[in-house]
């Protein structure tokens, strides 16, 4: 009988862990990266505040710290007429069950408190070893509107 409760106690624990290939995205993100770019799905010019803290001109050129171990990381912005210096984040990556991951980033202060506890879903569209992408789909004007994040290793 005690060899049946562990048993389904190891099977409910593996089940509920993360997926292989979530596993292997965040050992992929593990490191430094540069955000190199921000696009957008349609052309034009925007004026867009990202993760409600600067805009998308400032965090180009930002650096990201992405510490899997313990879900936590970092980004440093150093532009010009930005505000400079190191946020603070957490973050987990879930598979959204159609094949794509979400990308899920809550802003926290050093002690990882969140003041608001809000946070903001992405899509991880695409990672390799040297690049990855993340979007978020935003709504203007009632149509579907794609921010794209691009990074590349540092």
């Amino acid at each position: 009988m005690k060899k049946i409760i562990f048993s389904l106690i190891v099977l409910t624990l593996l089940s509920c862990g993360a997926s292989k290939t979530v596993l292997q995205s965040k050992k992929t993100m593990k490191g430094e990266w540069l955000l190199e770019t921000i696009t957008f799905s349609e052309t034009g010019s925007y004026n867009i505040n990202l993760l409600k803290d600067a805009s998308a001109a400032c965090f180009e050129g930002s650096n990201w710290q992405f510490i899997p171990n313990n879900n936590t990381g970092t980004y440093t912005m150093n532009g010009e007429n930005c505000v400079t210096g190191t946020r603070h984040f957490i973050f987990t990556i879930e598979d959204s069950g159609n094949g794509f991951q979400s990308f899920l980033l809550k802003p926290t202060d050093e002690k990882k408190k969140s003041e608001t506890n809000q946070g903001f879903r992405l899509q991880l569209s695409q990672l390799t070893e040297s690049t990855f992408q993340l979007q978020q789909t935003v709504a203007v004007e009632g149509k579907p509107f794609k921010i794209n994040m691009n990074f590349s290793k540092i």
